[in-house]
């Protein structure tokens, strides 16, 4: 595994982290997105989902669980098991959604589905460094350093 470590000053610096790395998605990539409640998981997502085209609004699924995003080219998956003290149906929804060459999946609070997922994913710590500033310790197969081409 490599590991890139990136700070953003601001919340609009977040958005654009993740942008930036969307833009490299090719689908079938997996993110694991990791912190505590307000750390920059929604933001990160936002960013990431524009990047890979979408203009849909990007809220937390926290209370829905699973939201979808389609754009042009692929789609992006973004599940929340914060809430959840078993996967249930939303595991299995989560394992479809792993098998398809057309998507993304953006997972926050993944324990509860760690024997689902593959070491073949980008996994984003999120550390809160000051009211908007983050520290993001982005680890991830070499396969998938394309993902942060720019940052390099």
């Amino acid at each position: 595994m490599e590991t890139t470590v990136i700070d953003t000053g601001s919340l609009g610096q977040t958005v654009e982290l993740g942008s930036m790395i969307g833009s490299h998605c090719k689908g079938g990539e997996v993110f694991e997105l990791v912190s505590d409640l307000g750390g920059g998981k929604t933001a990160f997502t936002r960013g990431l989902v524009a990047g890979i085209g979408s203009d849909d609004e990007v809220t937390s699924p926290s209370f829905t669980i699973n939201n979808t995003y389609k754009t042009g080219r692929l789609i992006v998956e973004h599940f929340d098991f914060y809430r959840l003290n078993d996967a249930g149906i939303v595991g299995e929804e989560l394992k479809e959604a792993l098998g398809q060459k057309d998507t993304v999946v953006v997972i926050e609070w993944g324990d509860i589905v760690r024997d689902s997922l593959s070491e073949k994913m980008v996994r984003v710590q999120i550390t809160p460094l000051g009211e908007d500033s983050r520290r993001f310790n982005i680890s991830y197969p070499s396969d998938l350093a394309y993902v942060l081409e720019a940052q390099s």
